[in-house]
């Protein structure tokens, strides 16, 4: 077996010339997967001994890095787990391990002591929304990093960061996340159980939890069962008034509607483009029922996304159908005129969400509009 011969901290650190780092590459290349995975784990070892005597010189992370680049998937995803919790090894090859395909970036993203807050937020910005996911699960999450989070509102990486009773949430960002349970039910059941949860906030996620959720606030918080039965009148009043004013006045004949978006899907007619049709028509009823249909959602979830706060549920349920994107605004515009200026919107960017695909669009839009009553998640 072989020595590891130290590298001289005290010699100054060179970067390696380019035209020596692809000759070495390009070695790297020509040998077997079996030739290469032992190449980067011999450097591996070359780094962590010479960071345990003085650290590395920048010659031997350039190469290190260079190397892990170019590297077969099942090499990196090897790499990745040894590196997933040191702290020896260079910060620049943790970053790019974090933002590779997330088979290997999950261990990086769940331990690496070498992810600050601003790589960790940068992965927000830029990574899939499988990657966002992991670092709302990673320990001990900072709370800039779990404020960026909230602040940008998806469904399923919130939804991961409830669920994260480590994650350091300030206490307005932790009553925004309460505050966005109302309408996303996969928040209730992981918020009702976190460590950061008051009696305050209790009592508001109390209003519209179902029952199995309201005892277990009523297990663990002691509240004045007076108290708890007004906050369950008041809430109960407020989505009549809301209602009322709303969908159920406007004048949509929802048999006729049904049964003419019926006719149209069996016979192979009912396409996104008709939905637009609808509504330059003004008929209001039968885009509900033909974006229910095409989406395999349920009627009153459409209902519940065109009398929103947010068009951002309307916007995930036509992405989920196959409207254009880019389509989205002059729709708005349209079903606002027919619908008393619903969905409002008054962050008007909120449905601005980053590309998703058709699946992940459904999946988020039916973890928005979830059962309030029924949901227990």
């Amino acid at each position: 077996m072989s020595t590891v011969v130290p590298l001289d901290p005290e010699k100054p650190s060179q970067a390696v010339p380019l035209a020596g780092l692809n000759q070495l590459l390009d070695l790297a290349k020509k040998r077997s997967p079996d030739d290469q995975h032992r190449l980067l784990m011999g450097v591996a070892g070359l780094y962590e001994s010479a960071a345990d005597h003085g650290g590395a010189p920048d010659a031997l992370a350039d190469i290190f890095v260079a190397l892990t680049r170019s590297a077969e998937r099942e090499i990196r995803q090897v790499l990745a787990q040894r590196l997933a919790k040191v702290d020896w090894a260079p910060a620049a090859l943790v970053r790019m391990l974090a933002a590779d395909e997330i088979q290997i970036a999950r261990p990086v993203i769940a331990a690496s002591p070498l992810l600050l807050d601003d790589d960790l937020l940068q992965l927000l910005t830029d990574c899939s929304i499988e990657h966002q996911i992991q670092v709302a699960l990673r320990p001990d999450l900072g709370a800039a990093v779990a404020r960026a989070i909230i602040a940008g509102g998806d469904p399923a990486v919130m939804t991961a960061l409830a669920t994260n009773r480590s994650a350091q949430i300030e206490g307005s960002a932790f009553a925004d996340l309460v505050d966005r349970s109302r309408q996303l039910a996969a928040l209730r059941a992981p918020l009702t159980r976190h460590p950061s949860l008051d009696e305050d906030l209790a009592l508001r996620l109390y209003q519209w939890v179902g029952e199995a959720l309201r005892q277990a606030i009523s297990d663990r918080f002691t509240i004045d069962p007076a108290r708890l039965a007004q906050t369950v009148q008041d809430a109960a009043q407020a989505t009549t008034r809301t209602t009322a004013a709303t969908w159920d006045n406007a004048p949509i004949t929802e048999d006729t509607d049904a049964r003419l978006v019926a006719k149209l899907h069996a016979a192979g007619q009912l396409r996104p483009a008709y939905l637009i049709r609808a509504l330059r028509e003004e008929k209001l009823g039968v885009f509900a029922h033909g974006l229910a249909t095409l989406g395999r959602f349920e009627v009153a979830q459409i209902h519940r996304a065109l009398q929103g706060d947010t068009a951002r549920p309307l916007f995930l349920a036509c992405i989920a159908v196959g409207l254009d994107r880019a389509a989205f605004p002059a729709l708005l515009t349209e079903i606002r005129k027919l619908n008393k200026g619903f969905p409002r919107d008054p962050d008007s960017s909120a449905w601005r969400l980053a590309e998703r695909s058709a699946d992940q669009a459904a999946y988020e839009f039916r973890l928005l509009m979830a059962d309030i009553e029924s949901a227990s998640v």
